[in-house]
């Protein structure tokens, strides 16, 4: 694949404090850290399994192993968060997207169990929860089976968060929820359940900004090893997720 897929210049210094190995750092140090970062990123980009990659990359299974190190000791989640900067607090969004898994992402020792695979309707899936903020910029993530319901990870995705205003489609439309967005001194703009006896007004005109997190997701399943799932742990595919996130606020 074409070196279009790796780290720019800029890119590389924004991340290169955060990763492990510096000077001064306990343990080993990292060797070759941007050529290692631009190996998983070829293999994030172009949806390949880790035994194609380049030979410029060196042997794919001893970054494969490092890349399972890193995801084990949270690199890849300071990276996104420490990158996270100046959020637009306007508004919070809240959506959640369906990844199809690829059949060898339920294969090996232990099975589906605590590997955020479940059964929807397209199949085997994990489900993604994200919230965004007022200009569709990736703030947190949660992994979990494909048929849990969007509402129920609603408090961990908003938990710590500032707003002024949340937004989420009818599927969050809970009491608890409103509860917790009142709490945060912010306004819902959620759009009613039908079976709600009593609808609750919301702003129309607000609703409409939700589509940036929609295209967030769109942004997100352009590397496509999102767009399918093949990692079997949930702890590597999260990873990933977490690398393309920071590619996003890196733009």
């Amino acid at each position: 694949m074409a070196r279009r897929y790796e780290l720019s210049g800029e890119q590389w210094q924004r991340i290169e404090s955060l990763l492990p190995g510096k000077a001064g750092d306990p343990g080993r140090s990292g060797q070759d850290n941007r050529l290692f970062v631009n190996g998983v990123l070829w293999v994030l980009r172009s949806g390949a399994h880790w035994h194609d990659l380049p030979e410029r990359y060196g042997k794919w299974k001893t970054l494969h192993q490092r890349f399972s190190r890193w995801s084990k000791a949270g690199v890849w989640d300071r990276v996104f968060a420490d990158l996270i900067d100046d959020p637009d607090n306007d508004y919070v969004m809240l959506d959640s997207t369906l990844v199809r898994a690829h059949q060898q992402a339920a294969t090996g020792k232990g099975g589906n169990q605590n590997q955020a695979l479940g059964r929807s309707r397209g199949g085997l899936t994990t489900k993604i929860h994200m919230a965004v903020d007022g200009r569709g910029r990736p703030l947190r993530l949660i992994l979990t089976p494909g048929q849990r319901g969007d509402v129920t990870q609603a408090p961990a995705l908003l938990e710590g968060l500032v707003a002024k205003r949340v937004l989420a489609d009818k599927a969050y439309d809970s009491n608890a929820l409103r509860s917790i967005v009142a709490e945060m001194g912010a306004e819902a703009v959620i759009p009613c359940n039908p079976t709600r006896r009593t609808l609750i007004p919301y702003d129309f005109e607000a609703y409409k900004a939700r589509n940036l997190i929609e295209r967030c997701f769109n942004k997100l399943k352009h590397f496509r090893h999102i767009a399918t799932r093949y990692d079997r742990r949930a702890i590597h595919f999260l990873s990933f997720i977490q690398l393309a996130c920071a590619m996003l606020w890196m733009r």
